[in-house]
């Protein structure tokens, strides 16, 4: 079911880029699945694939146009209605989590630790000390 999938993407993605050109969108996508697949840099993917620019810049022409995410949203709902549900969810959940912007406390915080700290303290000693 997977390489059937993966040929239904090459043709759309054939009829998508229209034009000449020098490289074969199969093995672009090929790079795509491998890279996906092993998690390796653009950089490292190995030399059997088109040059790394190459793929990048395809990937990311795809990513702009939305091209992953309506595929993405076509495979859920084909899934979806594969079970037996209906190709739109009818729940959707949402789940977050509050994260505070700033330090706690401020500059005062600093200064509790800076008074706190040994070395701190003996400095401000002898400063008191040598202005009396």
């Amino acid at each position: 079911m997977l390489n059937g999938l993966r040929l239904s993407l090459y043709y759309l993605l054939k009829s998508l880029s229209a034009g000449g050109r020098e490289v074969d969108l199969r093995e672009v996508l090929n790079a795509i699945y491998y890279r996906a697949d092993n998690g390796v840099k653009w950089r490292n993917l190995p030399s059997d694939f088109p040059a790394w620019q190459t793929v990048y810049t395809y990937f990311r022409t795809w990513v702009r146009l939305g091209v992953w995410e309506e595929i993405n949203m076509a495979l859920v709902k084909s899934v979806r209605q594969s079970v037996g549900r209906e190709a739109e969810p009818s729940l959707t959940i949402i789940d977050s989590q509050s994260v505070k912007l700033g330090q706690k406390g401020g500059l005062k915080l600093e200064w509790m630790a800076i008074k706190r700290s040994k070395v701190a303290s003996a400095i401000l000693l002898w400063m008191s000390w040598s202005w009396s």
